[in-house]
């Protein structure tokens, strides 16, 4: 098996690539960047890396013997500072940092098509484990609701809207109403919105919300596939929502076992449709 370049940000999902790559045997190595904290990877092979210095990350990449490489977790924009750029950085800093000030379609194709020119191929943490992956059904004890039904379909119309414009991956809709919208921030964050702005819905006992996630339109689906965990259910529940929807096929689950788990104690539904 090809050996496996791992760019990690935060989260989960890069330390299961990991121990999935290990569990299979398969060679691999962790790539840090400056600013990006990872608690796990004590005594792992770890390449440190500077988003100013791309030409000494290929090298080392090459040197290790890494040809695959896949990105995984959360990590922010960085502040780019132009008196660190190496030759390399230099010279691609025009492409990058127009990109970035598009969405994180533009910015992760841009990353991915500068690897494939330095002969990496680039494939999705999906491929790396494809066990990720969620599968079309309700695992959890909760069931969605007519109402929250509506309320997915409703907030599938507003994400393919934000797709279409490269936004985010996701929204928050009770009663027909959306009452948070993924950008930037992340989803924690627009949950975090959600819990600390309680809405007047129309009706006291109708549906209390649900958030959805879902792939962007023509999104490249090696990056930035949308996620969800445990924590994302003690998220939910703290916004005082149903549940959770998520598309099959696109979208990974952090452990399906411990999330269904998390959804049933707290009361919530799973539907991936």
């Amino acid at each position: 098996m090809d050996k496996l370049g791992i760019i990690a940000g935060s989260g989960a999902l890069p330390r299961l690539v990991a121990k999935a790559c290990a569990a299979r045997e398969q060679s691999y190595v962790i790539v840090q960047f400056e600013g990006v904290e990872l608690d796990w990877v004590a005594g792992e092979p770890v390449i440190p890396a500077a988003f100013e210095k791309p030409g000494k990350l290929f090298k080392s990449l090459k040197k290790a013997g890494v040809t695959t490489v896949t990105m995984g977790g959360a990590m922010g924009r960085p502040r780019l500072n132009p008196l660190r750029f190496d030759a390399t950085g230099l010279r691609l800093a025009p492409v990058v940092m127009n990109a970035m000030k598009s969405g994180d379609n533009s910015t992760l194709g841009i990353v991915s098509a500068l690897f494939e020119a330095e002969g990496f191929t680039v494939i999705g943490v999906h491929e790396a484990m494809p066990a990720l992956l969620a599968t079309k059904g309700i695992a959890t004890k909760a069931q969605p609701s007519a109402e929250d039904r509506k309320d997915a379909d409703r907030a599938a119309e507003i994400v393919v809207a934000l797709g279409a414009v490269d936004v985010g991956q996701g929204a928050v809709v009770a009663q027909g109403l959306c009452l948070g919208l993924e950008s930037l921030q992340g989803t924690d964050a627009m949950l975090r919105f959600v819990a600390k702005n309680p809405a007047r819905l129309p009706d006291k006992k109708g549906s209390k919300g649900v958030l959805l996630k879902r792939s962007k339109p023509g999104q490249d689906m090696r990056l930035d596939m949308p996620a969800i965990g445990p924590d994302t259910f003690t998220a939910v529940a703290a916004a005082g929502l149903a549940g959770v929807v998520v598309q099959a096929g696109e979208t990974l689950v952090l452990g399906l076992e411990e999330t269904v788990a998390r959804a049933d104690e707290l009361g919530l539904f799973l539907w991936v449709r």
